[in-house]
C-alpha cells in the first residue's frame, strides 16, 4: 500500500495560452529518446490546482513567441508535502528535452523521503515510544514477530 500523501498543488503554466502547454507527473525516463516522449507519466492540467503525490517529479512544458516561430520552454519541479513546488531545472529551445532528461532521471532515482524533503516527523521516534502513544490513545498494539 502506497502511503505517500497526496497534496493539492498549483501547477504553473509555462509559455502562453496561444501555444502548446502541458504538464506531466513523470514516473520514468526512456534514456533512448531525446524528445518529450522520453518522459513517461501521467498528464495533468496546467494553470490550476491538481492533486499530486508529495515527492512527485512534475515536468511543465510550454511555448511562447509568434505562432510561426514558437520557442519551447520547460521546467522540472518536485512536489513538496506542504503543497509547494521546488524547481529543479529548466531548459529552453529545441534541445529542452535532452537537456532535462538526465536531471529528471536522477531525481527519480533518489529516495523519496530523503531527497525530496519528505521525512515524516514520526521517523524521529523509537518504535517503543510510538507504541506507548498509540496505547495511550486506545489502540491495541502488538510487537512484530522476529524474522
Amino acid at each position: 500500500m502506497d502511503e505517500t500523501p497526496v497534496v493539492a498543488v498549483e501547477i504553473p503554466q509555462v509559455g502562453d495560452d496561444r501555444h502548446k502547454n502541458w504538464a506531466k507527473v513523470v514516473h520514468s525516463v526512456d534514456p533512448d529518446k531525446s524528445s518529450g516522449w522520453a518522459f513517461i507519466g501521467d498528464f495533468i492540467a496546467t494553470g490550476g490546482i491538481q492533486d499530486v503525490p508529495a515527492g512527485s517529479v512534475v515536468l511543465v512544458y510550454g511555448e511562447r513567441g509568434s505562432r510561426s516561430n514558437p520557442r519551447s520552454e520547460a521546467k522540472v519541479y518536485v512536489v513538496n508535502p506542504d503543497s509547494t513546488l521546488s524547481e529543479h531545472g529548466q531548459a529552453k529551445g529545441r534541445a529542452w528535452a535532452r537537456t532535462l532528461r538526465d536531471p529528471v532521471e536522477e531525481l527519480l532515482k533518489d529516495d523519496l523521503p530523503t531527497h525530496r524533503g519528505w521525512q515524516p516527523d514520526l521517523l524521529g521516534f523509537t518504535d517503543h515510544a510510538l507504541a506507548e502513544e498509540l496505547v495511550r490513545r486506545g489502540w491495541t498494539v502488538q510487537e512484530p514477530e522476529e524474522s
